[in-house]
């Protein structure tokens, strides 16, 4: 049964002073230990672990993270980084070890000898099977291996999408099946067994009124990395319809930005003109969350997307979704939001948008007056508890497939 967070644990795992019987010790129970490792620590795995920190906080935290960057390295040598690095905090008592899909927790076990013996919990914002691949680099094979171990290390994987599930689990049959010898039968049955979906929640803070605006053109939110697997020029190309068509609107162009961004922002920024509200990353939350709620529309022309938390901010902030029919919109966005998904045929798929967003801009109030998917079952308030049963039920060994 979930615990709910204002409870207290009962008699702490391991702990020298149980007893079966009254005893007169009458000191409160131990806070449960969770070594909690983020080896890439994106926003979006900032934003989950900061949220667990926070609303879990009966456990006793301790918290390792990696920056974002030189992710070759770092998917790599992230174990070796901590383990010679960090041994101090990694030798201590700990009863469960929660860690990020990047994090090569079977490399970290065996440097780290003392978390061998820790029952561990996975969590997967995403898959490396899933990824769109630009070029055939040597190196993609042992992303896929660093996610595979990981995962066999733990007694329980979390997953925050059926579509990252589905993807990692096909993803692992395929590339086994292309291995010449030596590949155990029942491995991704196994895996399967252990498995279990529950998203990232959504922060309280975007669940506010959206403010109501009855003038001016339609806006529409853009708000995800600037990289190609989000095709972002498909976005462009789509607005560049609208223009054509000298059809009125606004727009907000949001979300990181790397080293390399890909030449197609540029020249969107200087064909869009004055039709941009606001344009780049911002640091600043309370800022984002405001721009969310003044948005009217929020688009996605991802051809990668595990769970889509960029949208589902924007969604629970008033915005209607428009969204591809493909990935995990399938599961959290209803039909009438998601337009023909064409991942071959970037220019079809771009008309598909246009003609969809063609119809939001032709009548602003009526677009206002959308009443937007309900997200609230993707709030804290409603799946903290199951991440307080997973982790409270894998640290006392009663985890499915062990």
């Amino acid at each position: 049964m979930p615990v709910s967070p204002g409870d207290l644990l009962a008699v702490p795992l391991r702990d020298p002073r149980r007893c079966s019987f009254p005893c007169r010790d009458r000191s409160p129970p131990a806070r449960m230990r969770i070594l909690l490792l983020s080896a890439y620590d994106a926003p979006s795995h900032r934003q989950w672990r900061e949220g667990l920190v926070h609303r879990l906080n009966d456990f006793q935290w301790t918290v390792l993270t990696l920056p974002p960057r030189n992710f070759a390295w770092r998917s790599r040598g992230n174990a070796l980084t901590w383990a010679m690095g960090e041994l101090k905090d990694l030798d201590k008592e700990f009863d469960l070890v929660l860690a990020t899909s990047m994090t090569d927790l079977a490399s970290l076990r065996g440097m780290a000898p003392s978390l061998a013996r820790v029952r561990t919990i996975v969590y997967f914002h995403e898959n490396q099977f899933a990824y769109p691949e630009r070029a055939a680099r040597k190196e993609y094979p042992n992303y896929k291996l660093t996610n595979l171990y990981t995962a066999l290390s733990a007694h329980k994987v979390v997953f925050n999408s059926r579509h990252n599930k589905d993807t990692f689990l096909l993803g692992t049959r395929d590339f086994l099946k292309q291995m010449p010898d030596g590949v155990p039968a029942g491995v991704v049955e196994a895996l399967e067994r252990r498995t279990v979906v529950l998203p990232v929640p959504l922060e309280e803070a975007f669940f506010y009124d959206k403010p109501k605006r009855l003038s001016g053109p339609v806006r529409i939110l853009w708000n995800h990395r600037w990289e190609h697997d989000k095709a972002p020029d498909r976005f462009f190309a789509a607005l560049a319809q609208l223009m054509e068509r000298d059809v009125p609107f606004f727009v907000h162009v949001l979300g990181q930005r790397f080293r390399e961004v890909p030449p197609v922002f540029a020249r969107a920024r200087k064909r869009l003109g004055n039709r941009v509200r606001k344009w780049g990353f911002i640091e600043d939350e309370k800022r984002y969350r405001k721009i969310l709620r003044t948005s009217d529309v929020v688009v996605s022309t991802a051809l990668h997307d595990f769970q889509g938390l960029a949208v589902m901010e924007a969604v629970a902030a008033g915005c209607v979704p428009v969204v591809p029919d493909r990935l995990a919109y399938r599961e959290f966005f209803p039909d009438e939001c998601r337009f023909p998904s064409r991942p071959g045929e970037p220019e079809a798929e771009s008309a598909e948008l246009a003609r969809r967003l063609l119809g939001f801009c032709d009548d602003p109030r009526g677009t206002r007056s959308i009443a937007t998917p309900d997200l609230s079952r993707l709030s804290w308030a409603v799946l903290g508890s199951g991440y307080r049963e997973i982790i409270e039920e894998t640290a006392a060994g009663e985890t499915i497939g062990d």
